[in-house]
């Protein structure tokens, strides 16, 4: 198959199939008019796996293991032991990255609370009418409330 069609059927550009060959995820041979042409089933596969780990926050280079899997024969590109080790590594830095975002989420909110209950001490001191103070108070409370919970109040 040529460059125009497995782009056409992969859902992707001509540069990113010549960018993939580059990098030596795709192997297209030469025809003598010089095209490249691809192995229908197995290219046409690759390109498929290589866009949906991509989309799933994989690297171009990460994706490796996957393609060769696809290359050695295999029906897919999940079952060689290659291809779970990236895939327990993956995982590992998504939990990583989602405990990181956590401690960010939680120092946050900490500080909101805290910033909320000086503005609201402010208030008390300055005198300001009741009328305002409750609005600030009720701030202060729906802070407090989102803190706790994790979440919008």
């Amino acid at each position: 198959m040529l460059i125009g069609e497995l782009a056409a059927l992969a859902g992707v550009s001509t540069r990113m199939l010549r960018y993939y060959d580059q990098q030596g995820l795709l192997a297209s041979q030469r025809s003598s008019n010089g095209y490249r042409r691809y192995d229908d089933e197995t290219d046409l596969r690759a390109v498929r796996q290589i866009r949906t780990l991509v989309e799933n926050g994989f690297a171009l280079e990460e994706t490796r293991p996957f393609v060769d899997c696809l290359r050695a024969g295999y029906a897919s590109a999940d079952v060689c032991a290659a291809s779970q080790e990236a895939y327990v590594r993956k995982l590992a830095d998504l939990d990583d990255g989602i405990d990181r975002l956590q401690r960010t989420r939680a120092d946050l909110a900490a500080r909101l609370a805290a910033a909320a209950q000086v503005q609201c001490a402010r208030a008390r001191v300055r005198g300001i009418p009741d009328k305002l103070r409750s609005s600030c108070g009720e701030r202060c409370e729906r802070n407090r409330r989102h803190f706790r919970r994790g979440g919008p109040a």
